[in-house]
Parts: C-alpha cells; structure tokens; sequence
C-alpha cells in the first residue's frame, strides 16, 4: 500500500487533518515519561509535530520517502525512511534499542500494518512495564446533513470497490483489530475511546481530501475517476455557496501497555 500513499503525498499533506489537542493530552496522561516517543508511519508528521509539545524527542518513521518531504521540521522530531519491513537488528539501529521507548504512536495506519510482526517489535522496544502503545483512527468526516448524505452514498457506494480489505478495520472505528495490550492506569480496557477533530474546509479542499485516499488512487490506477463531473455537480449542489464549512472527523483510540511480557 506504501506505494499509494507515495502518489498522492503533497494531497496527503495538504488534506489530512491534525487532531485535537485532547488527543495527546489524554495520551501523555498514561505515560509516566516523556522521554521518547516513536510515531511509526509518520506521513506527513500531522502527530508528531504534536507529540513534540511533550515529548523530549520523537523518532518519526516512515516508509514512503516522498511523504518525509512533505514533513514539518520540528527542532525535537528526527525524522527516519525505515523498510516496509525490519529486522530486530535494524530496528534498533534506525530508531531505538531494546526497552527505551516511552510511546509508540501509529496515526491513521495501524489497518496497514502486518499486526504480528508489529506487535512484537512494539512490545521489545518499549519500555517495561509501563511503556504506551496508542494507536487511532479517523472515520468519515461530517459536515452537513445533507452533504454527509451525497458523501456517504459516494464512500459507501462509488468508492467501495477500491478500498483495501483492511479499510474495513476503520469502518469499525478499530473496535474489531487485534490489540493484545493491558489497559492503561485509570481505565478498564483499551478502547477505542473517542475523540472528534474539527477543521475548515470549502469545498476544493474537502476534493483534496477524497483525491488523498488509496481508494482514489486505486480507481484511477483503473482508469476510473471517483470524482467525476456528475458526483462534483453533486457535491456542489449539497455544499452550497457559503465557502469554508466546518468539518468534523470522529477519531477512535486505542490505547494500551506493554505490560512485562
């Protein structure tokens, strides 16, 4: 999937959202240090530049060289091009050694991933026993009655064919992915726990946003424009002649410890 991401990086960049600052401040509350964090898919850095508020340093990964261009700098984020797949040995070498990682964060990406393999990376590099992993996504932006409408006929309908199996993990707000962790000091369970993230939006920029999915870029890779004239007309008519809207996402977190094992 790396290779879908890399076609539409600046896209990425420009329409993904940030998130709230709730966010990280309910995450930070269940590390007990804040030394080092690694934001694992990175992208953009849409998290790690927020994580950097508290976090001493952050190792930002990524396997898409051409996302890391699109990256903001930020004085305490190194920012690393890592394998779709490493080794014990390079993972170590390229962002930590054993037990030193306070937070392991994977933002918008957790779906993609070879869960197994990840897991057991996640669990050696953290530290023990108190060491974070939080993982979360966003689902489908909401705006208007009537635009949510013509939007979820158009993800539900138009673009279903193109999405990777694995989108379906975010369709259940990540309720259904495997998260063998202990839940964090103060809570029962590992989530998800919801948040929502707002942003301004008109409506080139909401197109922007729909041409950053995979999806987007499979069907075109097919010779299908998801976004053809008849569906922009009804955008257009639904969207209305006021400009920017505000644009919710609802985002779902899980959160867990690595625990002694």
């Amino acid at each position: 999937m790396a290779t879908l991401f890399v076609k539409q990086a600046k896209q990425y960049a420009d329409a993904r959202p940030s998130y709230p600052p709730q966010l990280f401040q309910f995450i930070a509350s269940k590390t007990p240090s804040h030394q080092l964090a690694w934001d694992v898919a990175t992208g953009s850095g849409q998290a790690a530049k927020s994580l950097a508020v508290t976090y001493k340093n952050i190792i930002a990964t990524d396997v898409s060289e051409k996302q890391l261009e699109f990256a903001t700098k930020v004085p305490n984020v190194r920012y690393q091009h890592t394998p779709p797949t490493m080794t014990m040995a390079e993972l170590e070498q390229k962002v930590a050694p054993e037990g030193t990682i306070d937070l392991v964060a994977i933002a918008q990406g957790l779906h993609w991933f070879d869960l197994p393999t990840f897991y057991k990376q996640v669990k050696w590099i953290l530290k023990k026993p108190h060491g974070v992993i939080a993982a979360w996504c966003y689902y489908l932006p909401r705006v208007t009655d009537a635009i949510d409408t013509v939007f979820d006929n158009f993800y539900f309908n138009d673009s279903s064919p193109y999405w990777d199996p694995a989108r379906r993990l975010v369709d259940n707000k990540y309720r259904t992915i495997d998260f063998p962790f202990e839940p964090v000091d103060g809570t029962d369970h590992t989530g998800p726990f919801e948040f929502v993230t707002e942003t301004m939006m008109d409506l080139d920029d909401f197109f922007t946003y729909i041409r950053s999915w995979s999806a987007y870029q499979t069907a075109k890779e097919k010779g299908v424009e998801l976004l053809a004239d008849d569906v922009v007309e009804k955008f257009k008519v639904v969207w209305g002649e006021d400009g920017k809207k505000v644009v919710k996402f609802p985002i779902y977190l899980r959160i867990g410890r690595a625990g002694e094992a």
